[in-house]
Formats: C-alpha cells, sequence, structure tokens
C-alpha cells in the first residue's frame, strides 16, 4: 500500500515542507513542495544570521506545513511517517525542525527519521529522474558544502571522496559578489552578470589542481582572494572594473574545477552517472560545461531542476521515504540535531 512521507528542512535559512507518496515499486512522487525563505532578512548583513534563521522558521514552520497539505490536497492524519533534517545545519536552525517533526510524529503517533541534509540533495534527483542508479557519483555544490560522494545505497550507502578545504563554491560566489558590489546571495547576480562577459578575460586560479594536491578536494578561498586583488589593483590605477568580465572569470574557473575533478573521480570510480545537486547546480554555466565533458567522457547527466536544487522540504521527504522502504530504524523521540552530521551517517 502507498505511503504519504511528510519532510521538513529548517538547516539554514528555508524552512520547507514536502510531501511524497512511496509507492509499493519503491518509485517516489512528489505532492508538495512549499518553501519560505528568510533570505531578504539577511541580505543587509551579507549573510545567514543564526539568530534571525531560528526565528524565521519558528515563525514559518506551521504556515509552510498547511501550504503543503493544501497543494496536495491531504489531511495531516494522511500522513504515515515524517522524516526531517537531523543535521549538518545552524543548531538553532535545526531545532526549529526537529522540534516542529516529534510535535507532529507524537500528535500523529507515526514513525519519525532524523535523515541528513546532504544525503537529501542527492534523494531529490530520484524525484524527477527516477531511482538512482548503482553507484552513482554526486556533486554536492551550495553555500556550505562542496563535496563529491560515491553513492552505493541512497538509505545507507554514502562515502565521502573529497570535500572543500576551506570556503564552498557557494560561499566563494558569496564573497565574490561582495567585492563586485553585487546583491546577495551572490550566485544568481554573478551568473547573469557572467553571461554578459567574457570568461577569458583574466586567468584566475584553479585551486588544489597541482600533481601533489588531493585530487577530489577542492579549495576556493585562494579564487576569491585573487579576484578581490584584482579588483583592488583595477580600482587603483583609477580604471573602470570591468564587472561582467570578472564574474564571467571567475564563474569559469570555478565550473571548470568542479566538472574537473568530478569527471576524474567518476572515471576512476568507474561510475557512469553523475548527478549534481545543491543550490549551485541551478548556476547555468556549471551544468553547461559539466553537460558537455559528460558527453565527452560518455558519463550520463543528472541534474534536478532549480528548485529542487536549493533547500527544500521535499529532498528530506523524498530521502525519508527510501529509507523508510529501506526499512531503517525509527529514530528515537529523545535524539537532537547534529550540526556537524558526517555524510556517510544517512538517517538516525
Amino acid at each position: 500500500m502507498a505511503r504519504v512521507i511528510m519532510g521538513i528542512e529548517s538547516s539554514c535559512d528555508e524552512t520547507g515542507v514536502g510531501l511524497v507518496r512511496l509507492h509499493d515499486d519503491g518509485t517516489v512522487e512528489l505532492l508538495a513542495d512549499e518553501v519560505a525563505s528568510s533570505v531578504d532578512q539577511h541580505a543587509r548583513f551579507g549573510g545567514v544570521v543564526p539568530e534571525v534563521a531560528s526565528r524565521a522558521h519558528l515563525e514559518a514552520m506551521v504556515p509552510t506545513a498547511e501550504r503543503a497539505f493544501a497543494t496536495a490536497g491531504l489531511k495531516l492524519s494522511d500522513v504515515d511517517a515524517i522524516a526531517v533534517t537531523a543535521g549538518p545545519g545552524l543548531a538553532g536552525a535545526l531545532l526549529v525542525g526537529v522540534s516542529a517533526a516529534k510535535a507532529y510524529a507524537t500528535a500523529l503517533d507515526v514513525p519519525l527519521y532524523g535523515v541528513n541534509h546532504l544525503a537529501g540533495h542527492i534523494a531529490v534527483d530520484t524525484l524527477q529522474h527516477g531511482p538512482l542508479p548503482k553507484p552513482v557519483l554526486a556533486l554536492l555544490v551550495s553555500g556550505g558544502h562542496t563535496q563529491l560522494l560515491r553513492v552505493d545505497d541512497i538509505a545507507s550507502g554514502i562515502t565521502e571522496l573529497g570535500s572543500t578545504v576551506d570556503d564552498a563554491a557557494g560561499e566563494a560566489y558569496d564573497k565574490v559578489a561582495r567585492v563586485l558590489e553585487l546583491p546577495y546571495p551572490g550566485g544568481p547576480p554573478i551568473d547573469k552578470a557572467a553571461k554578459q562577459g567574457n570568461p577569458k578575460a583574466i586567468a584566475f586560479p584553479r585551486g588544489m589542481t597541482g600533481p601533489r594536491d588531493a585530487k577530489f578536494d577542492f579549495s576556493f578561498s585562494g579564487l576569491k582572494t585573487a579576484v578581490a586583488r584584482w579588483v583592488e589593483n583595477t580600482e587603483r590605477t583609477g580604471d573602470p572594473v570591468p564587472v561582467n568580465d570578472v564574474a564571467a572569470s571567475f564563474q569559469e574557473a570555478v565550473a571548470d574545477v568542479l566538472t574537473a575533478k568530478a569527471i576524474r573521480a567518476a572515471r576512476e570510480q568507474n561510475i557512469g552517472t553523475l548527478v549534481i545537486s545543491g543550490g549551485v547546480a541551478a548556476n547555468s554555466r556549471l551544468s553547461e560545461l559539466a553537460a558537455e565533458r559528460c558527453a565527452e567522457a560518455g558519463i550520463e547527466l543528472r541534474v534536478p531542476r532549480p528548485r529542487l536544487c536549493t533547500d527544500n522540504g521535499a529532498m528530506i521527504a523524498a530521502l525519508g521515504a527510501h529509507v523508510v522502504a529501506a526499512g531503517r530504524s525509527v529514530a528515537p523521540l529523545d535524539f537532537s540535531a547534529n550540526p556537524g552530521l558526517p555524510v556517510n551517517v544517512v538517517s538516525l
């Protein structure tokens, strides 16, 4: 019998509630995906303020859930299980979602699963493209994370091949946007400006690509600093800063490193499918270059639509459905949020 899974996400600055239906054949159907973002409240600070995010989650949780059920045409009593982001993320923000999930699970007397936010970004692809091949390589790129992951089983078998040693790609976008006096968050305005610029105008460095560097790790701090120094030097000479060219050249450096390492990992791991997810996966140049290089290497590329790439409740509901289907243990009601939850721990 098909089961309805409710997913709750509150790891950063989006309050998400998603509803999916887990069918008997293991397929997962998206029923509703409602998100309330507090990004505008953080914009004047140039980054996420944890206390502001926590308060926003508290205010948005119930209205967002009500919209999700209205969209799906369901009642709370239709829910068969609940999944909630247990980590990683901001401690206060996570606690709001975990507390809400415990309240709903207790009131409805349904199983509760504490799941991994990062694994959710991978699982969400199944809502658009169907079941994941085994194994699959995942490139997770967001404001807080840049990782290459081998996924043998989305419900239990995820291995980190590489990660960022400093700034995540999305974080570098935000910092470069600030240097170029573009709005926060930096991803969309840099992507827009880059389309009008020349990606070969400035030879910005490709971090962690030397022969002695860890082959699957990333570093974007040096690139961010190189952009800032280039802009400072240009301003010092009195010349106008070519914002579009800087944005295009910076973006090309990021996309080049991300896709080159992903293709290398897929080849060395003998994996034929690459999934790119996380907020930066919505970047046009990253998707374009990944498609080119995957086609050349004979690798299937899967990228969820932009709405599913950013933080949302649907991805947590999708992961919850896979965890339920795998028969994983229900989380104890006294479990707590874990801001540093490792990616190999898919569910608590």
